[in-house]
């Protein structure tokens, strides 16, 4: 791997870690409430809980008086478990889809700068081809020369869009 390259990565993962450091509490403390119920270890403690709850309050254990032989404690704990983990993960994803645009909008940037770059370097080729005598007349690669407006490529995209949107 290139020592670049192998920067690059240690650059991106300290800033990473930089900004989880930074996030809020709330959002802390939501994504260790996510990880923790997406986790087999959460799957067990449940088969536990309502495993025995439900054992309890069947009967089957003499031992131990049913105190919820309807099951409604356990549906309303069950529901009210839902809503907080339901938001949770909602929390989550928010932050994670943030995180998301972020590196679309750097992606973006760096691909726009790429052919910025790219469109130069065909300039330069163009006129070392002059200089040596060699016929370029290939019409892809007059094109190359012209920057891309990305406004227009976005304003394509959606006319298309609105056009297939038409066609249903």
């Amino acid at each position: 791997m290139a020592a670049a390259l192998r920067e690059n990565i240690a650059n991106l993962t300290a800033r990473q870690q930089a900004e989880a450091e930074k996030a809020p509490l709330s959002d802390r403390i939501a994504d260790r409430i996510t990880a923790f119920t997406g986790s087999m270890v959460f799957v067990a403690l449940h088969l536990v809980i309502f495993g025995s709850w439900i054992v309890i309050n069947l009967g089957w254990l003499p031992i131990v008086r049913p105190f919820d032989p309807s099951f409604v404690v356990l549906a309303m704990v069950a529901s009210v478990e839902a809503i907080f983990l339901s938001t949770f993960v909602l929390i989550s994803q928010n932050r994670m889809a943030a995180m998301a645009d972020r590196r679309a909008d750097l992606d973006l940037h760096v691909n726009l700068l790429t052919e910025h770059e790219l469109t130069k370097l065909a300039s330069i080729v163009s006129r070392i081809a002059e200089r040596l005598g060699v016929d370029v007349t290939d019409p892809q690669f007059e094109e190359i020369h012209k920057d891309v407006e990305p406004t227009q490529v976005l304003d394509a995209l959606d006319e298309r869009r609105r056009e297939q949107t038409l066609k249903r």
